[in-house]
């Protein structure tokens, strides 16, 4: 059976500074402002979902969905303007966030892949 990402990524901890990271560039890089403003102002919650969601999207435990049930990922967004400046903010943070926890290139390579068609699923407004 062959190695889960979530294994090849080193697991929990690994998932968790990954997540940190990404929600630390958001709060702070300006080029990632068009999906900051779509965050509440305390980002504890979408933390905490996005690492329970990435860790059994990444074949760990399915945290996100003991807690939360079905992912829904596209209704749940809905209510947010989701277009191409979006996804690609969204992808280039979470790029940057792999970078920065220096997440091997070739598996980094494949889950941006991945994340691509899941962010593009995402949209929901032109442009």
């Amino acid at each position: 059976m062959p190695e889960a990402p979530y294994d090849m990524l080193g697991g929990d901890a690994t998932v968790r500074r990954v997540v940190d990271r990404f929600y630390d560039l958001m709060d702070s890089v300006p080029e990632y402002f068009v999906i900051r403003k779509l965050h509440p102002a305390d980002l504890a919650g979408s933390r905490d979902k996005l690492y329970r969601f990435l860790s059994g999207w990444l074949g760990g435990p399915p945290l996100y969905v003991e807690k939360f049930g079905h992912p829904m990922l596209r209704a749940r967004h809905l209510p947010y303007a989701i277009g191409e400046a979006e996804r690609e903010a969204w992808l280039a943070c979470m790029r940057q966030a792999m970078e920065d926890c220096a997440i091997e290139p070739a598996l980094r390579a494949g889950l941006m892949e991945s994340l691509f068609k899941t962010a593009d699923w995402m949209r929901n407004k032109k442009g």
